[in-house]
């Protein structure tokens, strides 16, 4: 199975820039052995089960919970069975039809 989420988690008691503290999710992710990637407005990984993505996800919340009053999410699941490595596959099969696409 494929659980492939698009999440973004930041607190909303920081000011405009948040860039700190959403450093220590990335932090967590580069530390671990999951396969993730940062973009501009969020952040993507993939596991193999939804008990993974959801550990995930507490573990983001617990690097900002300590200082932060107001935490906010959004998070977008893919689930798919007999299914892995979506977060390339995904983007080689339009790559496959239009080209090169990022940079």
């Amino acid at each position: 199975m494929s659980v492939l989420v698009e999440f973004a988690m930041f607190p909303t008691d920081k000011g405009e820039s948040v860039s700190e503290y959403v450093s220590r999710i990335i932090k967590m992710f580069k530390e671990s052995d999951v396969n993730y990637q940062l973009t501009p407005m969020g952040s993507v990984f993939e596991v193999d089960t939804m008990k993974e993505a959801t550990d995930y996800i507490n573990k983001a919340y617990e690097c900002l919970a300590d200082d932060c009053n107001r935490i906010y999410t959004t998070i977008k699941m893919d689930i798919r069975k007999n299914k892995h490595n979506r977060m390339t596959q995904k983007i080689a099969s339009v790559e496959k039809k239009i080209g090169k696409v990022n940079g």
